[in-house]
């Protein structure tokens, strides 16, 4: 069986690219220890190096933005353990594929080569083919990685999570995105064509993705110029917003978080000076209005709902409206921030709230509240004795929704500033005819 099978392992490492390959081909890692941007977990101590250094590798999905190195990890994994590669897409695999790798990997299991299965945009899969998996992942016949931009906790079954470990890779910051262009620098043989002010803009746009980092170096490889370029050539050769920022990289970070703050702190006119400075150097308005919606829902939350409406808003009116005369819509959503009633209460009940879920597990809720479809369900007491509220007094029974190992908590604590006024009043009705009448 092993001659049968020699022809059909692939290798983890494929042979080093044609010298005519794309560069961010010839530019991909052949150690776990050259990826960057990832100490956490490729690092002396990290969760990747412990398993390499134990020589033994749990199943696990790599979780994170694209370009950040997700698919070299796993190949390295491989070959850094001695298992056998097999590299598989949701986007272009179906279950007669999925069959084939399994039955493949039970064979090679045979003469005692384990099986590393990569499945990239494993989100993509449907429920009923991820459960596909867990057997072959339970009896060891593959050890599953997968590689997903998604959250898993909403894109993976909780029976695939419960049987992998999910690492988290980050978008790649400055340093490493500037190392990327300097071992590209020594590949090629020549500096790129920019000016300093030019190089931190390019690092700037790629926003943490190595791979399209290293895409428009190439094209910058293949021009030859008579000198090099500043910002605003360069947004004008690569056809993108290029943001020009100082040399000390102030604009694209040190921007951001002034801005933020200048909301948070109720100065409207420092934040719009700030948005002014972003958005005349050529940031890119989407990056901003992101930023503008984490902070309506962070800093301003339910103390006035409509500021996340705002932003949303503004967003749609950009899309439709373009640059410049969409900015105006930018510039609204941020004075309407600023100028708006300021509370965390909503950002600190999510904290609170997820801390005790990661605390106390899959507890399961009474029985009261389950949903009962079908004559089991009902015959197990599923929804007895549940209280629809709309039929009692003032639509409020006061029943107990919490899990009977859990007694209540209270995570969001509203202000008495803005809207979340009217909800603490409402909060303290609602207890005290909880405490009055006790289900």
């Amino acid at each position: 069986m092993a001659d049968l099978l020699a022809g059909l392992e692939p290798a983890a490492l494929p042979d080093p690219p044609a010298p005519d390959a794309p560069l961010a081909d010839r530019m991909r890692p052949r150690r776990l220890e050259d990826v960057v941007g990832q100490d956490h977990l490729n690092g002396p101590q990290g969760a990747i190096s412990r398993m390499v250094a134990a020589g033994r590798l749990s199943s696990m999905i790599l979780w994170g933005p694209p370009g950040t190195g997700k698919t070299t990890i796993a190949r390295l994994l491989a070959d850094a353990v001695g298992l056998r590669f097999v590299a598989i897409s949701a986007v272009f695999s179906g279950v007669a594929d999925l069959k084939r790798v399994f039955a493949e990997a039970r064979d090679h299991a045979k003469i005692g080569k384990r099986t590393l299965l990569f499945v990239d945009e494993i989100h993509r899969f449907n429920r009923a083919q991820q459960d596909g998996f867990l057997p072959y992942v339970e009896d060891g016949t593959v050890t599953l990685l997968g590689a997903t931009t998604e959250n898993p906790s909403f894109e993976l079954n909780a029976a695939v999570l419960s049987r992998a470990q999910v690492l988290i890779l980050h978008r790649l910051d400055h340093a490493a995105l500037d190392l990327l262009l300097q071992r590209a620098e020594d590949l090629v043989g020549k500096p790129l064509p920019l000016d300093s002010a030019a190089r931190d803009a390019l690092l700037a746009s790629a926003d943490g993705d190595g791979r399209f980092l290293l895409n428009q170096a190439e094209t910058l490889f293949a021009i030859d110029l008579p000198e090099p370029l500043d910002p605003l050539a360069l947004g004008q050769l690569l056809q993108r917003r290029v943001a020009m920022y100082d040399k000390d990289r102030e604009g694209h970070y040190g921007l951001i978080s002034a801005l933020h703050k200048s909301i948070r702190g109720s100065d409207p006119q420092a934040a719009l000076y700030y948005l002014a400075r972003m958005l005349t150097a050529g940031e890119e308005p989407l990056y901003v209005l992101r930023r503008l919606t984490r902070a309506a829902v962070e800093d301003i939350g339910l103390a006035d709902p409509q500021a996340l409406v705002q932003c949303i808003a503004a967003k749609d009116a950009y899309d439709f409206l373009g640059s410049p005369e969409g900015e105006l819509a930018i510039v609204q959503a941020c004075l309407y921030l600023a100028t708006a009633p300021k509370s965390n209460a909503t950002y600190m009940a999510q904290k609170s709230a997820w801390k005790v879920a990661k605390e106390h597990g899959s507890l399961s809720p009474p029985k009261s509240i389950l949903g009962a479809p079908t004559k089991l369900m009902r015959d197990l007491g599923y929804g007895a004795g549940y209280q629809y509220d709309h039929d009692a007094e003032d639509g409020f029974s006061g029943a107990n929704y919490w899990p009977n190992a859990l007694p209540p908590q209270r995570f969001y604590e509203p202000t008495e500033r803005g809207f979340e006024k009217r909800l603490a009043e409402r909060l303290a009705w609602w207890d005290e005819r909880r405490h009055a009448n006790p289900a």
